[in-house]
């Protein structure tokens, strides 16, 4: 199957079947979005979400977070992975915002980057989330899960993301990033993946070179 044909196949199933895919992090401002986005680093949105109301009852806007000491913010983060990293990432980013864009949440992946606690994934997780922005964010499960699909053989993120944003619409390559995380948190596990009710699986280039395999196992053993 041509890469074309597999990038049409998979994002028309998405299209059809999941059209409302979105994040499960909660927050109610783009600045709390990007509070949860830096937490969720190596820890699952689930338990992100059990933190984050008190934190944002306490710190609503980023000037009262600039100004937060480091024991306060670690005091309502510490079950939370890395907590000492991301309570000084939070503080750093809160100061940033407030020194270099007047407290708005900035559009740009460009200018997200430069905050403490903000990578690649994250601004553009925060660009396509609040901006609409045509762009992908690539975590491990995105990563993951394009690869096994065959619709990257990308040895990076950045590789594995500027394929992705290649062959994806602009206009899809918001939800897309929520297609493939969801998929891959759900469906495509990384230690067992659920094949068996993958809706993919007959465009997965993974599933279809398993089942060849099979095949070919099966003929063997009918020969011997």
């Amino acid at each position: 199957m041509r890469k074309k044909e597999r990038y049409e196949k998979i994002t028309g199933w998405f299209s059809s079947n999941v059209p409302s895919a979105q994040s499960e992090l909660r927050y109610d401002s783009p600045f709390h979005l990007l509070i949860a986005v830096i937490l969720s680093a190596q820890c699952t949105d689930k338990r992100v979400n059990m933190y984050t109301p008190a934190l944002f009852e306490r710190f609503p806007d980023p000037q009262s977070l600039a100004t937060a000491s480091f024991e306060e913010v670690y005091g309502l983060i510490k079950s939370i992975s890395f907590p000492n990293n991301k309570a000084r990432h939070l503080i750093g980013m809160a100061q940033v915002l407030m020194r270099d864009f007047g407290g708005t949440v900035p559009s740009d992946p460009d200018d997200l980057v430069r905050m403490p606690g903000v990578g690649r994934k994250t601004a553009n997780v925060i660009a396509s989330v609040v901006y609409d922005k045509p762009v992908i964010a690539v975590d491990t499960h995105v990563f993951r899960v394009s690869r096994r699909l065959g619709l990257s053989d990308g040895k990076t993120v950045e590789a594995v993301e500027k394929e992705l944003t290649r062959n994806i619409p602009p206009e899809q390559r918001p939800i897309a990033h929520h297609w493939l995380i969801l998929h891959g948190r759900y469906v495509c596990t990384a230690r067992k993946p659920h094949c068996d009710r993958c809706g993919l699986s007959g465009w997965c280039r993974e599933y279809q070179e398993k089942m060849k395999s099979t095949e070919k196992e099966t003929k063997n053993d009918i020969h011997i």
